[in-house]
């Protein structure tokens, strides 16, 4: 939970880098938190409403991390607009997210992995 509130916090930060980690458990709770909604939708029409309301309050974050985690693979975050290329796109796409990030500083900051393991010590 703590990944997915750190990209929360960095509402609409585009630059810098983000892990995979961070990227990944940013997902794996939107989408549960998507379900969980999408289920209640069953019960009551209602929390379609929020359904709605919480995928456009999340665009933003998402568009963010996907951004900082193609900085991460040294690519700019045009690249994200692969994914409207049909069929090829979306899976380009993934497997870029699932990529090793480069080791070191990049032109768009420091290793994540290596300030995180900083800050351990």
């Amino acid at each position: 939970m703590n990944w997915y509130l750190q990209v929360l916090k960095k509402y609409a930060v585009f630059s810098g880098r983000a892990r995979r980690k961070e990227y990944w458990m940013f997902q794996l709770f939107n989408a549960i938190i998507l379900a969980a909604i999408a289920l209640l939708g069953v019960v009551h029409d209602m929390f379609f409403i929020l359904y709605i309301i919480y995928v456009l309050a999340m665009i933003i974050p998402a568009l963010a991390v996907t951004v900082r985690r193609l900085h991460d693979l040294d690519k700019e975050g045009v690249w994200i607009l692969i994914s409207f290329v049909p069929v090829v796109g979306g899976i380009w796409l993934l497997i870029l997210t699932c990529t090793e990030g480069i080791r070191g500083d990049n032109r768009y900051g420091a290793d994540p992995k290596a300030v995180e393991l900083i800050d351990a010590a």
